[in-house]
């Protein structure tokens, strides 16, 4: 049974990993921390780039010899292979480590079996600490890996009566500078940010993040179906962030950094692009877009979580946030489980997953 000080630990690591979020991918956040024999925290570490040393190297080369007859809790499993760099297990066994307790196991069949190898060289291997709260933290790449797709997150601004622009489409600004500094928040922690030609005609969108010292900018894309949006000189071509225009295969253009898609009945097959981003190492999608392209997530089924900044504004006309998304009668409605609703600023932000997650 975890005792106060394994599930302090356990909640330090997972602290400790989402300073990850948003510059491992494709590989996972993960923190460690290390009590030494007698239970005194002598290391701590956590993933910080793709390719860098992982969670359990920075907190073993800290903690040093004190490592050894102590205890690792990690976030996500150890693991068991030879990539970019050596394999966790083994350096946990070599460091003379007693016990690990890890939160989440690791589903990537290339890398699982770190808990089994730990077991058989004699160490304490034990899962299921705070398994929940690691996984929201990691959610995305656990998506990505479980169901070979990024992780979406879909986020929209609007009034209080769902409209995300006024008549004559006038959108600028609805939320306050305080959700939209936040919002540079998310894309600091994904990996794309998509939108499609109805945002990219209408407000030539920039899509870096700003105002977020070392942050590593996602991949801007933008769903061009027709290859008519973006032209020459848009602000999303410019050198802040790399780009890529996903337009249909048949459409004539002469714009470098274009993926070519099948078409879908409306637009370009979201499976298809959320394949070609997926092999790209794309793990997590926030989805900008507007309606049209938001409709056309929730109809294929692909929205993971929904972020809304609803501001104290009526309209009372203009498009709402969400357009045709498939869904024809009440008892198809979408419905989501609220997870947080917090101030930001004068507005409110709020988070939702759907319940068929």
């Amino acid at each position: 049974m975890a005792t106060a000080a394994d599930v302090d630990a356990m909640r330090r690591a997972i602290r400790l990993a989402a300073r990850g979020l948003g510059s491992t991918s494709p590989n996972p956040v993960v923190g460690c921390v290390i009590l030494d024999a007698s239970g005194q925290p002598v290391g701590a570490g956590y993933h910080q780039r793709a390719g860098g040393p992982h969670a359990e190297v920075h907190a073993l080369r800290e903690a040093g010899e004190r490592a050894r007859g102590g205890t690792a809790y990690v976030t996500l499993e150890p693991c068991n292979h030879t990539g970019r760099t050596g394999p966790c297990a083994q350096a946990l066994i070599e460091a003379g480590i007693s016990r690990v307790v890890y939160a989440v196991g690791d589903p990537n069949p290339q890398a699982t079996g770190g808990g089994d190898t730990l077991r058989a060289a004699g160490i304490k291997a034990e899962s299921g600490l705070l398994a929940d709260e690691a996984e929201e933290g990691n959610i995305a790449w656990l998506t990505s890996v479980r169901l070979g797709r990024p992780y979406v997150l879909w986020k929209y601004a609007a009034t209080l009566d769902g409209r995300i622009a006024a008549q004559d489409r006038s959108s600028r600004w609805i939320t306050s500078p305080e959700s939209r500094a936040d919002v540079h928040r998310l894309r600091a922690e994904a990996d794309a940010v998509v939108v499609g030609s109805g945002t990219a005609r209408a407000d030539d969108p920039h899509l870096a993040v700003r105002g977020i010292e070392g942050a590593v900018q996602p991949l801007r894309v933008v769903v061009d179906t027709d290859a008519t949006a973006v032209r020459p000189g848009a602000r999303v071509l410019d050198d802040a962030a790399p780009t890529l225009i996903a337009v249909a295969e048949d459409a004539e253009t002469e714009l470098p950094d274009v993926v070519r898609l099948p078409r879908a009945a409306q637009g370009l097959s979201v499976t298809a692009l959320l394949e070609a981003l997926h092999q790209r190492g794309i793990r997590s999608v926030l989805l900008e877009g507007g309606p049209t392209l938001a409709g056309a997530f929730v109809a294929a089924g692909v929205i993971d979580k929904v972020v809304g900044y609803l501001a104290p504004v009526l309209l009372g006309a203009g498009p709402a946030a969400l357009a045709d998304a498939g869904i024809t009668t009440i008892t198809e409605a979408l419905r989501l489980d609220v997870t947080e609703a917090v101030r930001i600023g004068p507005d409110l932000r709020i988070t939702a997953t759907p319940k068929e997650r």
